[in-house]
């Protein structure tokens, strides 16, 4: 059985950009043995709010690659470059690209790759390897499914997590979650796709896909009545001006992480208006004129409901049914809705939940500078997390703004993790049919 000196659990951006630092270490003569599982049929990122006219918040420069490495052959400039679109887009005079392109450009960068990364199968348990009997562990087992129920085992000196967010479904929804008409907005597109005749539609939140989806849904042909529910009094504009933005630079995580856990807590806090329950001022602005346009025709098709709290949710087999409480006016009514797309944002606790089985060896899951899960002595393979860290490392965690760094950082870590001429057998093994208590450890 293959031991790899690193498994991947992911192959969205982050983990891409780290295969790109293993690489250019490779041809450094550093060479990292490195397997990515990765659950989807193919490379996708967030396709399914893939809209038109979207494009990114975060410059282009911020990509996979250039704040580590500007010369690297990874860069969004020499993507272009091979693409032979350069010129043209440096007429464009923007440092954000369509979402479209930058999602072209990430598929770009992971077909590179496709030799250290299979595709369509989903981990769903990582279990210690012991010496022995009752000995220390030195070994990962990761176990992962493909579509066609079939298991496979494979063994990691290291493990790297790097699974993105969870929908974060409201309480009042839960109940709701097989319910095809209610969905959360990472599914968007496939699930509306679903309901080609929704004549009235809800979108609860206050940030940027609510925003984004608000507008799609206004240029459909079929012409819905949309409602935007959130509690907040308006939609904030996110604050990018130059000295805000600071706190996506690459020192500002080490001046937090610096910092005493409620210190953390409060400059997150203070800064979260730069990516939370906001939107682009652009976009905002585009609402603001579809509303005055409606206005001028004498119609109420788009509403915004502001100031507006869920009270109760219920199916009905004519459509979900949601009670609204206007906190303005302490008025209560029923509405029915065809549709009720859910922009609530995201969890990042998935990988506690995945890493269950070694939670003994992991304590409350706190990483180093590093990104590193802390352990006990009897635990050896080093684990990171990737875009679970924002409580200790900051907000841009979950963003692109340090993605290209955290992972050259990761792989020093991961270099130093790796015991000199550790020793690569030979293949992996299916596990379809092997029982769990017929495993046998297996030796480093």
């Amino acid at each position: 059985m293959v031991i790899h000196d690193l498994i991947g659990i992911g192959f969205g951006p982050s983990n891409i950009a780290l295969a790109i630092a293993l690489d250019e270490k490779r041809r450094d003569g550093r060479r990292v043995d490195a397997m990515f599982i990765e659950k989807q049929a193919g490379f996708a990122w967030h396709k399914d709010m893939m809209l038109d006219q979207a494009h990114m918040q975060i410059s282009f420069m911020k990509d996979l690659a250039t704040l580590r490495n500007p010369t690297s052959r990874f860069t969004f400039i020499n993507y272009l470059h091979e693409k032979k679109r350069l010129q043209d887009f440096i007429n464009l005079k923007t440092f954000f690209p369509s979402r479209h392109e930058f999602n072209d450009y990430l598929g770009w960068a992971a077909s590179q790759f496709e030799d250290a990364c299979v595709y369509g199968e989903e981990v769903f348990e990582v279990l210690p390897e012991k010496e022995g009997h009752g000995g220390e562990v030195s070994l990962l087992r990761v176990r992962s499914r493909d579509g066609a129920g079939r298991v496979t085992e494979r063994l990691a000196r290291n493990l790297v997590v790097s699974i993105g967010g969870m929908p974060n479904i409201p309480d009042g929804f839960r109940a709701l979650r097989n319910d095809p008409r209610v969905f959360h907005s990472s599914s968007y597109l496939r699930d509306m796709a679903r309901l080609p005749d929704a004549a009235r539609i809800a979108i609860v939140g206050a940030g940027q896909s609510a925003a984004e989806i608000f507008m799609d849904l206004q240029g459909r042909p079929h012409a819905p009545q949309v409602d935007l529910i959130m509690r907040a009094r308006s939609i904030r504009p996110s604050d990018d001006s130059p000295f805000v933005n600071e706190v996506f630079n690459v020192e500002f995580t080490d001046y937090i992480y610096s910092q005493p856990e409620n210190e953390r807590a409060a400059l997150i806090d203070e800064f979260g208006h730069t990516n939370y329950a906001v939107a682009d001022l652009d976009l905002i602005q585009q609402i603001f004129k579809m509303f005055y346009e409606q206005k001028v025709r004498g119609e109420e098709r788009m509403r915004f409901l502001r100031r507006h709290e869920i009270r109760g949710v219920h199916a009905a087999a004519d459509g979900i049914q949601l009670t609204l409480h206007d906190q303005n006016t302490g008025h209560e009514d029923t509405l029915r809705y065809d549709a009720v797309v859910l922009a609530t944002g995201y969890g990042r606790e998935q990988h506690k939940a995945l890493l269950t089985p070694l939670a003994p060896y992991l304590g409350d899951f706190s990483v180093d500078r590093h990104y590193r899960v802390g352990s006990t002595p009897d635990f050896h393979p080093a684990i990171f997390l990737q875009g679970a860290c924002e409580s200790s490392h900051g907000l841009s965690d979950t963003l692109l703004s340090v993605t290209s760094v955290r992972t050259g950082e990761i792989g020093n870590a991961l270099l130093r993790a790796i015991p000199a001429g550790a020793p690569v057998a030979a293949t992996a093994v299916n596990a379809a049919n092997s029982p769990r208590h017929e495993r046998q450890p297996v030796q480093a």
